[in-house]
């Protein structure tokens, strides 16, 4: 309550402060988030609507398997998270659930390894704006993504799928895909509506958890003189573009400007976990997984990247 109290009052004391954050925050939305994740969003409902998931379940099945004993049908989520970027892990992890393509303990295994920063951000934002060095840029997303798949391999025999051991099989995916399309009784004009809404409703949940975020390091930089070192951790820990921000202005080399990223976006930010949590709230996954894999993903990919800038 005092907390709330305290808040209130900095956004009617500091209101000019306060518009500038929110600006920014529908600005992050507008240029990158909306255009990123917007686009997926829509195309994943469509191809979940024919048998997409099926098709790519029954092709990297073995694959799956093999590497991180899970259910094919997570190639999806995979997959589709390393193009459009986090949160749409969530989306995707929690559409697959509600359709019993994936059980809660598979969920929540997925979940762990899913967490990829947008490679368009990467390559463009961090790589441009922050780091103006399009070689720090590359090895920051190829630490990211392999600190991923690290911990896939890592948590293989955590909540184990039960194996097939089938082998691969394009006819069978290709009948399988087929199946669902025939069977699916919606109309093109319905799913096109439904993935409109359904994508627009979680934008519009990430740009208020964005917003709220921001709000909050802001007022925390007006009351608080911190370092710009530890503002960029605090920002970076509870909002991940801000904390990037802080951190290219640091008067410190661009390889320790990397490693900083590299553990921003790997934990993602309590803005990123808010909106994840929003995303899976009406369903048995846990998060406690998914926060531990963070943690262990700022560790890994660090280390990478501190190495492979050595190299």
């Amino acid at each position: 309550m005092i907390c709330l109290i305290i808040c209130g009052y900095e956004i009617l004391s500091e209101s000019k402060t306060i518009m500038d954050a929110v600006s920014f925050s529908f600005n992050i939305w507008i240029t990158n988030v909306f255009p990123s994740l917007f686009p997926f969003f829509v195309l994943s409902e469509i191809l979940m609507n024919y048998g997409f998931i099926e098709l790519i379940g029954e092709l990297f099945k073995p694959l799956f398997e093999k590497l991180f004993k899970m259910n094919g049908n997570a190639a999806f989520v995979f997959i589709m998270s390393l193009i459009s970027g986090f949160p749409s892990n969530a989306k995707y992890t929690r559409e697959l659930y509600l359709q019993n393509k994936l059980s809660a303990k598979e969920a929540t295994k997925i979940l762990m390894f899913s967490h990829f920063s947008n490679p368009l951000f990467i390559l463009g934002a961090i790589s441009l704006t922050f780091l103006n060095d399009k070689r720090l840029g590359l090895i920051v997303m190829v630490s990211h993504y392999l600190g991923n798949i690290i911990i896939g391999l890592l948590f293989r025999n955590y909540n184990a799928s039960n194996i097939t051991n089938d082998k691969f099989s394009l006819k069978k995916a290709i009948m399988q895909m087929h199946y669902k399309r025939i069977n699916n009784n919606k109309r093109f004009g319905a799913i096109i509506t439904n993935s409109l809404i359904n994508s627009i409703n979680t934008l519009l949940l990430i740009l208020g958890v964005i917003t709220t975020f921001l709000i909050i390091t802001t007022i925390i930089d007006n009351n608080f003189h911190l370092s710009l070192l530890n503002k960029s951790l605090i920002s970076g820990f509870l909002e991940m573009t801000q904390g990037l921000k802080h951190v290219s202005l640091l008067n410190t080399s661009t390889e320790f400007k990397a490693i900083l990223i590299c553990m921003i976006i790997s934990f993602g930010g309590l803005s990123v976990h808010t909106q994840i949590l929003s995303i899976i709230s009406d369903t048995d996954i846990k998060y406690k997984p998914f926060l531990l894999a963070r943690f262990i993903h700022i560790v890994i990919a660090s280390i990478i990247c501190y190495l492979l800038i050595k190299l």
